[in-house]
């Protein structure tokens, strides 16, 4: 009723708190990047098989000439732009959650890598590098001699 008085609960007001907190927490973990930043861009796999280490990046829509590789040493720097298509639209933007411009990311790898040797393959939006393994760092197998 509009005319009715309540009596006043303190309780009510805490569990209007605790709804507001909840519902903070609840975007916090359904979407991160709100609260704790972008996460890292590209998303990558490493992995080190016995003579080299291959790295795996999703890189949806770079386009190749807009990717650069460098490697130094045991540090690989993935650089590129993800640009915006350029189509005719009408109406404005409801959602756009694809990210657009520039990015550098860069990873140390677990050994040093022979950079002469790497090769890059890009399709369907993964860039695959496979970093031969420097020779000091292989294993090696040493036969044992009998006397």
């Amino acid at each position: 009723m509009a005319g009715e008085i309540r009596r006043w609960d303190p309780f009510q007001e805490v569990l209007s708190l605790r709804r507001a907190i909840d519902r903070i927490l609840d975007e916090a973990f359904a979407r991160p990047s709100l609260f704790f930043g972008p996460p890292d861009w590209p998303s990558v796999d490493i992995y080190e098989a016995r003579d080299e280490v291959v790295v795996k990046a999703a890189i949806p829509g770079v386009r190749p000439e807009d990717l650069e590789v460098m490697v130094s040493g045991n540090t690989v720097t993935l650089r590129g732009e993800l640009r915006e298509e350029q189509e005719a639209r009408e109406g404005s933007w409801v959602r756009q959650e694809r990210r657009l411009g520039a990015f550098a990311r860069s990873f140390v790898l677990p050994v040093e890598v022979v950079a002469d040797r790497a090769t890059a393959e890009y399709e369907h939006g993964v860039l695959t590098l496979r970093l031969p393994k420097a020779e000091a760092v292989k294993a090696r197998t040493i036969k044992v001699q009998v006397k």
